[in-house]
């Protein structure tokens, strides 16, 4: 949830509403100094705070002990129903990390040997022999230590002892081929030659600006596809907490057992989670270690950590900004702050800009008047870029304004009262104590240090509508024995990526972006020539919307999209590939449908018309009836399932186009539960189907083909077709590797598949 909560909405609107006339004049007119400056005491004591603390303990942030039983019977039921990953999210595993703090905090040395072998256990199966090895010989030294011990429990220690000692002698012995390349190690980063002027990325790109096109970059040389031209670290990022955070008003304690992306990652480095390491603080922020739990401790968390139901109410793009000011420093910020007032106005207009970039010679020196750039000429991935990302303060409506300045107020207040003002201004606390005391003040009173901080925060949620990049992973669906792997992009963070925010849109962009954990890879998906633009898509792509959704969805940024696939479409006045999406047919011939509240079927012959109303009426039926049939294949059904999807394909034959991209999900949900089922020749002909219309939609080289490839050379590689799955994971990579990276995990999978396919006997070969 990007904005804060419904309620929080509607309050902040009232409160618009309620001001003297004149003074919403001002405000709408007010710069951002100035709007904090009319707005500080509109946040009433009596009317708008309550209503804030009371939306705030639906957020369930801070420590509950009681949820803990809760959530171990529901793991246990879980896990009893064969529902492995969801049981997994419910409680804790034994892990390593727990072991190491049960250890550290004093757990009794009678136990510790069962513990340690656990730890062991763990070890063997992640192939870290040596460490196993060394923690039996621990295990080994405290049971010398304690004597011979001659009791039932003591003897069935040893006997396991015994057992993993072997197992490790085995597998010293008989090491299994290209472990090292498997499992946590990390990758080295592809060799590129890295540009001097913009951090992170290649030297085949360059810097430009322009009154049309602001700053951009460009093809200073010809690009390959696949190549890479942007790595950048997040400045900062806010895991997306997901909906069952925010509960309904209730007056008994209500759990919820949906399983949101703040379970799944680590909250610092965005990690998938093992087995997390909480705050101590909240019941919200968890990690994948140690190290990330001291490190967001340090850098933001002990600021925010009081404040998680008031940030969970208020929204990611307000927790962004708070902790883009808290990563920053107070001396940085006020810096900036000062320079927004106080700065150069020739160059802050973009005409005189312009001229002054015009003549400039083509070195260096040219970037120095581009804002973001420091004094060298260099945009580097620093708060001053972020800083200087456009707010469009004077786009944005003025209620809106108001009411993200509400907002910030409202956390900013927190923090003063909470007495976080000396950590969120950097402050040693001997220093906070030398200053003169302000007891006097009102609650609702910022200091001057907080405004300054508030101004910057409320000119980062500005920025954000315009500049928030979306942190995606590819996520499992849970489904069947895993046999198949199906995945999809789901949002996992809000992030400020400065140098990525160069890119301006296109509905068919000629980049990919794939992100691994904070650090997002910007890759070229076809041949760029030099000096051509380089190009991101911010969401409405050509393959997924017509021309006037994309249009529509694009307002949001302040500006109309004129790329290439937008000026075909609008002067040609051609249909977009996507139209197939929404075409109906003609229940009665099967012809094209045409129109638009009133479809009349093409063939003059047939004369049938249908309300465009009824069939989406018909078309949201059938997609609940999909759902219901998925519902059946993760209960284990999947007979039932089957039966379900085949006749809800039947019924979307009777009213959908045969390239409606619902028909391509049905033949795609069929091969799943084919596949759960082990029937891989079934399984492989329905999802063949699917791939047509995918292609027919995407093209032969999108991420989404790569994608279906991927699942098609899963199920070859099952069924042992060995021809068809090695030719279907060659194309599989070489897609993937344009969009993804030669060393993404998919590509290490499919080389893997056709390592193993290689080594099958000879007469698996031949049978196959």
């Amino acid at each position: 949830m990007e904005l804060p909560v419904e309620e929080w909405r509607l309050c902040a609107a009232r409160r618009w509403a309620a001001l003297e006339p004149a003074l919403r004049e001002r405000l709408a007119a007010a710069s951002l100094h100035d709007t904090l400056r009319l707005g500080c005491g509109l946040l009433r004591p009596e009317a708008e705070a309550p209503a804030l603390r009371r939306l705030c303990r639906r957020a369930r942030a801070g420590k509950e002990p009681a949820a803990a039983r809760f959530y171990r019977e529901e793991g246990n039921r879980s896990f009893g129903r064969r529902r492995y990953a969801a049981a997994a999210r419910l409680y804790s595993q034994v892990c390593l990390e727990d072991i190491a703090r049960a250890e550290s905090h004093g757990y009794p040395d009678r136990l510790l040997p069962k513990v340690l072998l656990r730890k062991a256990e763990c070890l063997l199966c992640l192939g870290r022999w040596q460490d196993a090895a060394d923690a039996l010989s621990v295990v080994e030294n405290k049971i010398a230590m304690a004597g011979i011990m001659a009791s039932p429990a003591h003897q069935t220690l040893l006997k396991k002892l015994s057992q993993l000692k072997i197992k490790i002698q085995e597998k010293e012995s008989c090491p299994e081929p290209a472990r090292e390349a498997r499992g946590g190690i990390q990758r080295k980063s592809e060799f590129w030659e890295e540009n001097d002027s913009i951090s992170g990325a290649s030297s085949s790109l360059r810097l430009n600006f322009d009154t049309d096109r602001g700053r951009h970059l460009v093809a200073s040389e010809d690009i390959l596809p696949g190549q890479s031209l942007l790595e950048e670290e997040a400045f900062v990022s806010v895991l997306c907490p997901g909906d069952s955070f925010l509960l309904q008003d209730s007056t008994e304690t209500v759990w919820d057992t949906r399983v949101t992306n703040a379970d799944l990652y680590c909250h610092h480095c965005l990690r998938q989670l093992l087995a997390s390491v909480p705050c101590q603080g909240c019941s919200y922020a968890k990690y994948c270690s140690q190290i990330c739990a001291d490190v967001a401790w340090q850098q933001y968390h002990r600021t925010e950590c009081s404040l998680g139901a008031l940030l969970l109410t208020l929204g990611v793009f307000c927790h962004v900004a708070l902790r883009t000011v808290l990563l920053a420093g107070f001396a940085e910020v006020s810096r900036l702050v000062e320079w927004s007032h106080n700065g150069d106005r020739d160059l802050q207009d973009p005409e005189a800009r312009c001229k002054h970039l015009s003549e400039a010679p083509e070195t260096r020196a040219g970037t120095r008047g581009i804002p973001g750039c420091n004094d060298n000429g260099q945009y580097q991935s620093s708060y001053q870029a972020v800083f200087n990302l456009l707010p469009h303060a004077e786009k944005h409506s003025p209620e809106h304004k108001f009411f993200c300045m509400l907002s910030v107020v409202a956390i900013c207040q927190q923090l003063q009262e909470a007495g976080l003002e000396a950590a969120v201004l950097n402050q040693e606390s001997s220093e906070r104590r030398s200053k003169p005391k302000t007891c006097e003040k009102t609650s609702s009173e910022l200091s001057p240090e907080m405004k300054t901080m508030a101004e910057a925060m409320l000119r980062h949620v500005l920025q954000l509508q315009c500049n928030a990049q979306a942190i995606t992973v590819m996520q499992e669906s849970e489904s069947g024995d895993g046999a198949v792997v199906n995945k999809k992009p789901v949002r996992l963070a809000t992030a400020f990526f400065p140098v990525l925010s160069l890119l301006n849109h296109s509905c068919c962009p000629n980049t990919s972006v794939s992100f691994s954990g904070t650090t997002a890879t910007v890759r070229a998906s076809q041949l760029i020539p030099s000096g051509q633009e380089i190009f991101h898509c911010y969401g409405p792509h050509r393959c997924r919307m017509r021309v006037a959704e994309r249009q529509q969805l694009l307002s949001q940024y302040f500006f109309e999209c004129r790329c290439q696939a937008c000026c075909d479409e609008l002067e040609s006045d051609v249909k977009s590939v996507v139209s197939l999406r929404n075409t109906f047919c003609c229940p009665g011939c099967r012809g094209p449908m045409q129109g638009e509240d009133m479809l009349c079927c093409s063939n003059e012959a047939c004369a049938i018309s249908v309300s465009r109303e009824s069939l989406s009426c018909r078309l949201q039926d059938l997609q609940q009836r999909i759902k219901r049939a998925l519902e059946l294949l993760r209960d284990r059904k999947a007979d039932q399932a089957i039966k379900m999807l085949l006749k809800c394909q039947v019924d979307a034959e009777c009213f959908l186009s045969p390239e409606h991209l619902l028909m391509g999900e049905l033949e795609d949900h069929l091969a799943q539960v084919y596949a759960t089922l082990g029937k891989w020749q079934e399984a492989a002909r329905h999802l063949e189907r699917s791939i047509e219309i995918v292609e027919m939609h995407h093209g032969p080289s999108s991420i989404e083909i790569g994608h279906e490839l991927f699942k098609l050379a899963q199920i070859l590689f099952n069924g042992f077709a060995v021809s068809e799955a090695l030719s279907t994971i060659q194309r599989a990579e070489e897609i993937l590797s344009v969009h993804c990276g030669p060393q993404s995990p998919q590509i290490q999978e499919l080389q893997e598949m056709k390592t193993c396919l290689s080594e099958l006997p000879r007469s698996i070969l031949q049978r196959t």
